[in-house]
């Protein structure tokens, strides 16, 4: 199948690209900045090159190793960015360091309206954030667009089908993005679209395969949109080599485990562990939410470690997605957010071979995915749960009885908005205990009882988040459930922050 590769040279945006050009229904894979053009050449489904934006600069000292010759194969190329600027360098042009940066938007001036820019008009606006520019360009090329501080904020080489744009066109603040990157990987490079969904499974089965090979897995199951895909992708590719490992916390969603036994006995070789007494001794005394989520993640692996000794399995399968590992701090240029169970989480002297299938795909993805791959609605439609489960939905020390508080208002949020129109536009619904009472009436009496934060929040991709926009009817339903029925509560307060300044979680 066809596919585009992008370089990576350290630019927060990197993998926004890949995620781009699957959008657009063609496959997409990110590789390391220093990978040969021989290897390249060799790859007969490689349609188009693209290379990313990244914070250095091409006189550094110590750049990045690129294999220039990549330029001579004749396979279409796109720079953008640092990548826009090494080409030009790399072909003879003048790299200069700007008199000023160019930072978030400007407007684009189209020079010629063909190549990257055909139907896209004579200006937008797009997104900038870089100080270098390039001044001059080697021969053969033309300059296709100009900004303000950048007389070459574009170039193109129609002959070789080289072309470098000095802004992002894979962020949403450069509106006419998508359609520039359609012209180039659909028209320029002239790759091949799929029914994403199938093409995605195909290859992250073949991808198993080779990995795996004949080798035994356990994977964790949560019940989750990305632990189920993880599964059930792994299960067709090693079948019965795949052991599949469901823990009970004692922090999961109402009626969690009997929802396994059901979507799950039949499809992969299940085993459930009832560990709720370790966990809860574990996290006794514990109220920094770092603490949780690694203790969390240590006994995850030791459960799932203890059942792949049992399994004679070298592998442990998690579902971990893009948006996992860049909050952990494990992509490059991100900064380490909150440690999720199954990234940063882990302990360093992990016994089994991490694989993770679906590390660089978003929420979204994953969804359609699992419906193309046929899971039941139940699993497709459901809403985002943590991996750490209601430990972080616990502020302060987490015990069996305020897991059950918050079980019982998280089953009622969900009960209510299920039934509304506003279901299907929530990303997560949940509720949060807050360590501290709060003096109400109830009978005429007065209480002092737990206040329960309402989060209710929509997302595409889980990188950004608005808090939704609920009805006050609604939510007065909603209020009214948790402190009539919930005895130890007594104030509902709803969370109106959106992502960022705010995680979706709280802790």
């Amino acid at each position: 199948m066809d596919k585009i590769i992008i370089l990576d040279f350290g630019g927060q945006y990197c993998h926004l690209i890949s995620r781009r050009i699957r959008d657009l229904g063609v496959l997409s894979e990110v590789v390391g900045a220093d990978i040969l053009a021989e290897k390249i050449k060799k790859d007969k489904t490689i349609k188009g090159i693209i290379l990313s934006g990244g914070a250095r600069s091409v006189y550094d000292l110590d750049p990045i190793k690129f294999d220039e010759s990549i330029l001579d194969l004749g396979i279409p190329v796109l720079g953008i960015c640092y990548g826009h600027q090494l080409i030009a360098h790399a072909r003879g042009g003048k790299v200069l360091a700007g008199k000023s940066g160019e930072y978030g938007l400007a407007d684009l001036q189209i020079i010629k309206p063909a190549g990257l820019f055909a139907c896209i008009g004579a200006k937008t606006p797009v997104w900038m954030n870089h100080r270098d520019i390039v001044e001059s360009l080697p021969a053969g090329f033309f300059a296709a667009a100009k900004t303000k501080h950048a007389a070459v904020a574009a170039f193109a080489n129609p002959k070789e089908k080289i072309f470098g744009v000095q802004f992002h066109p894979e962020v949403s603040h450069t509106p006419a993005g998508q359609k520039m990157l359609k012209n180039f990987v659909i028209t320029q490079c002239g790759a091949k679209k799929y029914a994403i969904g199938k093409a995605l499974a195909k290859v992250i089965i073949e991808e198993t395969k080779a990995t795996l090979g004949e080798s035994r897995a356990v994977v964790g199951l949560s019940g989750g949109v990305d632990s189920s895909v993880a599964a059930a992708l792994v299960g067709r590719a090693i079948g019965k080599n795949l052991t599949a490992v469901y823990v009970d916390t004692g922090l999961m969603r109402e009626g969690e485990t009997d929802f396994i036994k059901r979507a799950f006995a039949k499809q992969v070789n299940l085993k459930i562990v009832n560990a709720q007494t370790i966990f809860f001794a574990a996290l006794k005394g514990i109220t920094d939410p770092e603490q949780k989520r690694k203790i969390i993640g240590k006994l995850f692996v030791d459960v799932f470690y203890e059942h792949a000794k049992m399994a004679q399995a070298d592998y442990l399968v998690q579902g971990t997605i893009y948006s996992d590992r860049i909050e952990s701090g494990l992509t490059a240029n991100s900064a380490n957010i909150k440690s999720h169970h199954n990234v940063g989480g882990l302990p360093k002297d992990l016994k089994l071979k991490l694989y993770e299938p679906l590390r660089d795909l978003y929420k979204d993805e994953v969804r359609s995915l699992a419906k193309e791959i046929g899971l039941p609605q139940e699993i497709t439609d459901r809403q985002v749960f943590p991996g750490p489960g209601l430990a972080i939905r616990i502020i302060g020390e987490v015990t069996p009885e305020r897991a059950v508080i918050v079980r019982q208002a998280h089953k009622i949020i969900e009960e209510e908005l299920v039934k509304t129109k506003y279901w299907k536009q929530i990303w997560m619904s949940f509720a949060v205990l807050l360590p501290i009472k709060s003096v109400g009436i109830q009978g005429d009496e007065r209480s002092y009882k737990y206040p329960i934060v309402l989060r209710i929040i929509e997302s595409r991709d889980a990188m950004t988040a608005n808090f939704s926009r609920i009805p006050y009817p609604l939510l007065e339903k909603i209020s009214g459930r948790i402190t009539n029925e919930i005895k130890e509560v007594n104030r509902v307060v709803y969370d109106i922050s959106n992502k960022p300044p705010a995680t979706m979680e709280w802790e």
